[in-house]
């Protein structure tokens, strides 16, 4: 393709545009000059414009932009090493090729420093006008082309170091652990997580064999293997494992190779999720199924034992039937709230409860729940006495839950208490709760088993608790109604010693008092 055809853009969008000529200035005092240089340049296709003296062909080359200026050294107005300078400084892509009358060493290194390209010698023939300015032209054509090839080549070093910085953040807030290799079974990536999840105490060393760092050596063969697999296999394999001994650290490991677009194996990625307590929940609940079975089981069985002796006319006495019928609505009423222990948890978990709030006073909460309790404490001969201030403050709350809170505290205060054991109420303000102690003299909780107290379906199992029956709800359900209600329980106790249940609920801002 001739110089004359290159495209020459400075803006990348002209770059889709058809090739333009390439634009030529010719500055020499010399009209026969300028005019030959003109004709000979035209005619190979240049776009050519000419300026008389150098503050003229200055003033077009701020006007105009051009691939390529000849530049006479002598001229009257401005000489050619200060155009020289002037256009170098202005656009630093264009090509200045001297024309002189006298070509000297002096002049040449001059005008190299200054970036001149080349030197043509008055006089010329066409031929060797045309022969450097074409080479001038090739030399800012491959100057641009290296130019945008560095350009293209940082912007896509960036992108990689930006996504290789985004990789790397994501990964470092990820919650499992992950663990790369490459092709060598060296470690090449790894994140925080997996530091904890495996207990290392120091960093791993990138480069080095990650079969030391994995404590598990079925889990380091399942991640090596992945590294020889065939397509159809080991895309993704999941597996538990234990990371000690006793089995308190549970995880799942997901172990998949990393393939090329061409499907060749470049590596192998690990991630870890630590499933203890997803185990431990269960568990739990395998346990609480097993445990509601059982409750549910036993009471209905006495029940239908009873109505098949009176409906069979087995017995036939009036005061044994009574006997019968009340002992069936006993087991009904257990029922009833084993099914609405149920029933609370759920709607409390799905947060699906429509609470009526309103100011209410303690002192009627308080004596509504010792209410409901005073029979359960009559059979096990518990006493209770309730210790409250002149004044109390009234509660921003829903009146059943607040009920249920305190219901379930002194139920249990009373079930896990010794017989003719006691229970106190305390009552006092500390700004901005109010704070109810509910304490006994029961057999108290061991230590190990107080951060588990809150959880669903936990029961205390001890040799003094093993005939309590409950659901192991109850405590779950008085966390929730705190929670909800912007307060918090907290629980201090020695095992033999009774235990103290302190609940801390927010006063209204505006709230009056009530005796």
């Amino acid at each position: 393709m001739p110089e004359a055809l290159k495209v020459r853009s400075r803006d990348p969008q002209e770059s889709l545009a058809e090739p333009v000529p390439a634009s030529i200035l010719v500055v020499d005092d010399e009209p026969a000059v300028r005019e030959g240089c003109r004709r000979v340049l035209c005619r190979k296709g240049y776009r050519v414009e000419t300026a008389a003296g150098g503050k003229e062909g200055l003033a077009k080359a701020r006007q105009d932009h051009f691939d390529l200026i000849l530049i006479d050294i002598k001229m009257p107005d401005m000489d050619g090493v200060e155009l020289l300078q002037a256009v170098r400084n202005l656009s630093p892509d264009t090509v200045c090729i001297i024309i002189t009358g006298y070509a000297t060493l002096e002049l040449a290194v001059r005008t190299t420093k200054l970036g001149a390209y080349d030197f043509v010698t008055k006089p010329f023939t066409p031929n060797e006008l045309l022969g450097v300015v074409e080479r001038g032209l090739e030399v800012r054509r491959l100057t641009l082309g290296a130019r945008s090839l560095a350009e293209e080549r940082d912007r896509r070093l960036l992108e990689i170091a930006t996504e290789k910085s985004r990789l790397r953040t994501i990964i470092n807030c990820l919650a499992d652990g992950v663990l790369v290799i490459n092709r060598e079974r060296q470690l090449v990536l790894y994140n925080p997580a997996i530091l904890t999840l495996l207990s290392l105490k120091e960093a791993p060393r990138l480069g080095q064999p990650f079969e030391q760092y994995l404590p598990n050596p079925e889990m380091a063969t399942l991640l090596a293997e992945s590294l020889s697999s065939p397509d159809s296999q080991y895309s993704r394999v999941a597996r538990e494992f234990s990371l000690d001994p006793e089995g308190k650290t549970v995880v799942m490991a997901n172990v998949a190779a990393v393939r090329d677009e061409n499907g060749q194996i470049l590596g192998a990625v690990l991630v870890l999720r630590d499933i203890t307590q997803l185990k431990e929940l269960d568990r739990m609940k395998a346990q609480f199924i097993a445990m509601v079975a059982h409750e549910l089981r036993a009471p209905l069985a006495a029940i239908k034992g009873y109505l098949d002796l009176i409906l069979g006319d087995t017995v036939r006495d009036p005061a044994q039937i009574r006997h019968m019928l009340e002992r069936c609505n006993q087991r009904g009423e257990a029922l009833l709230a084993l099914i609405q222990d149920l029933l609370e948890v759920s709607r409390l978990e799905a947060a699906r409860t429509f609470r009526r709030i309103e100011q209410l006073p303690l002192a009627d909460i308080l004596q509504s729940a010792l209410e409901l309790v005073s029979p359960q404490a009559r059979t096990r001969k518990v006493s209770i006495t309730c210790e409250l201030p002149a004044e109390l403050p009234l509660l921003q709350a829903d009146r059943e839950e607040m009920i249920r809170l305190f219901t379930n505290l002194l139920s249990n205060a009373i079930k896990y208490n010794r017989e003719e054991g006691k229970v106190w109420v305390e009552t006092k303000v500390e700004e901005p709760y109010v704070r109810i102690d509910i304490s006994d003299t029961g057999v108290g909780i061991p230590r190990e088993a107080l951060p588990k107290l809150f959880r669903e379906f936990f029961r205390l199992r001890t040799p003094e608790t093993k005939y309590v029956t409950g659901t192991g709800l109850g405590l779950s359900i008085v966390k929730k109604i705190v929670d909800a209600h912007g307060g918090r329980v907290e629980v201090i106790s020695e095992l033999g010693e009774g235990s103290t249940f302190t609940v801390y609920l927010p006063l209204p801002e505006q709230a009056g008092k009530s005796t």
